[in-house]
């Protein structure tokens, strides 16, 4: 292992890194709200038109297997459900960053309570 070089972190620059990162903790609920909110928006959309468009094929009067059904709407609404997936995938990095940004507000804390206790000695 080498030898680190580490520089001296005083309590005021944790104390600016813990209000930035304050400032992002809100950003990032917000985004993830907001994304939270698009995706089951859109989920609901996705599902009924899915349903319509099962419904409109037995309708036709054409025999279909549940599969072939499923199928055939999920090819018609391809769209939509492309759509969900990639919300879906924003949802999923917003709570990543969400707890990215908690971990490093943990680090925070610990760096603060260190640089206090060594200013003690």
């Amino acid at each position: 292992m080498q030898n680190a070089e580490y520089k001296t972190v005083t309590p005021v620059q944790v104390e600016k890194r813990l209000v930035e990162l304050s400032k992002e903790i809100d950003e990032a609920h917000k985004f993830l709200s907001d994304s939270e909110m698009e995706y089951y928006t859109i989920k609901s959309d996705c599902e009924i038109n899915l349903a319509e468009e099962r419904l409109a094929i037995a309708k036709s009067g054409m025999k279909f297997t549940v599969q072939e059904k499923e199928d055939m709407a999920l090819t018609t609404c391809s769209e939509i459900v492309r759509l969900l997936a990639v919300t879906e995938a924003k949802v999923r990095a917003a709570r990543g960053n969400a707890a990215r940004i908690r971990i490093q507000v943990d680090i925070a804390r610990s760096v603060g309570t260190s640089v206090r206790s060594s200013m003690e000695i």
